[in-house]
């Protein structure tokens, strides 16, 4: 009796098991894509009937190629027998760019800004006081990437995302006293033509001035959305690895703090001073001088930024732990750690000390997808921290 009853305490409502989907030769082939400038790789396996130029066309379609814009060139073919006895194959079709791209198939950068103009912000008569902080954390833009929805559909999500944190505030006032909002530039806002040595320029559809445009315009969105909702707001950013302002030979040769993530900010600093009666109450924070961090004070919370390029995936405890090993360090008294760069959400204690990554805003990463078959789940978070604790944490999409 008592295991039976100890069996129905600890039951739970487990969702019905998904039989996996049986395998059809006829129709299950896999397709694989390379693009590298002026020339591309398709390579589609499956039975002879499936594996044809047609095949590997509609797969340039699937990923934005247009196909008119390609020409076959050749292709490599191998045979080999399937478990049910039928002839499989896979072929490599080589194709080259047929003409150039034109401006015209670049996204209109007035019609990208203009989203930024849509939105109306609530907000209080007056400035509004209280002893906690309302975060609102996002990174990972990559402004100019073709990868998923492309700019237009990064710079849209962004912005209504920002446009929602602002109606969470209202929201959370029901429960905290919020008189500081702070805002967490987190790095990669452009995409830049420096990663990978810069083979990502093809794939890259805007400027960099283009991409830095994006970058200040949605930051001076979200200082006046929010500059008007509370006695106290922070805007902080830090540098992302895309947004290094110069490498040669895969190095960055000028200081740490030299990024566009960083100056766009600085840029959008210079705009409000010259509204003091607006933005007087706006405070901005950047890395000093040859640094990567910085750290803002929160209701008590000592919050500290940094882009995640700086450790390797799991191990950003062992990275602050080494940081505050040195008492000089600001890192020495963060309560809450918020980073950016690996692109999906991730919460994490250690003791007293909290970790925060928000998800990226770009919608996904095709050489992701291609490698690990997954997209993204885009969006920015937001929290409430008071006297080094952080006990609201939501994920805005």
């Amino acid at each position: 009796m008592t295991d039976t009853l100890l069996d129905e305490l600890l039951s739970k409502p487990v969702g019905p098991a998904i039989p996996a989907r049986s395998v059809d030769p006829e129709r299950d082939f896999t397709r694989q894509i390379e693009v590298s400038g002026d020339a591309a790789e398709v390579t589609v396996r499956g039975s002879v009937a499936t594996v044809n130029e047609d095949a590997a066309t509609a797969y340039l379609r699937a990923q934005g190629l247009e196909p008119a814009d390609w020409v076959a060139t050749g292709f490599r073919s191998s045979e080999w027998t399937m478990p049910n006895g039928e002839t499989g194959v896979s072929t490599r079709f080589a194709f080259a760019r047929s003409k150039a791209v034109t401006t015209a198939d670049r996204p209109d950068v007035d019609e990208l800004l203009a989203a930024v103009d849509a939105y109306k912000p609530w907000a209080p008569n007056a400035l509004t006081s209280g002893d906690h902080t309302f975060i609102v954390a996002l990174g990972d833009m990559q402004f100019g990437k073709i990868d998923g929805d492309g700019p237009a559909g990064t710079l849209r999500r962004t912005i209504e995302c920002l446009n929602r944190a602002a109606d969470l505030l209202e929201l959370y006032r029901g429960r905290f006293s919020i008189g500081h909002v702070h805002i967490a530039w987190l790095g990669d806002h452009v995409e830049g033509f420096q990663s990978q040595g810069g083979a990502n320029t093809w794939r890259t559809q805007l400027t960099l001035n283009e991409q830095i445009r994006l970058t200040r315009r949605v930051m001076l969105h979200a200082l006046t959305t929010f500059a008007p909702l509370a006695e106290r707001v922070t805007m902080a950013a830090v540098p992302g690895n895309h947004g290094e302002a110069i490498r040669i030979n895969g190095k960055g040769l000028t200081r740490y703090d030299d990024s566009h993530d960083t100056e766009s900010l600085i840029a959008v600093k210079d705009a409000a001073d010259l509204h003091p009666e607006k933005f007087s109450h706006v405070e901005w924070y950047v890395p000093d001088t040859d640094e990567l961090t910085v750290v803002v004070d929160c209701s008590g919370t000592t919050v500290a930024h940094a882009h995640g390029h700086q450790w390797r995936p799991g191990r950003h405890f062992d990275w602050w732990k080494g940081q505050a090993f040195n008492k000089q360090s600001a890192m020495h008294q963060a309560d809450l750690l918020l980073a950016g760069h690996l692109h999906h959400e991730h919460i994490d204690t250690d003791g007293p000390r909290t970790f925060v990554q928000p998800p990226a805003m770009e919608s996904e990463s095709t050489w992701w997808r291609h490698s690990k078959g997954t997209t993204g789940a885009p969006g920015l978070m937001v929290a409430v921290t008071k006297d080094g604790e952080t006990s609201v944490k939501e994920v805005v999409r």
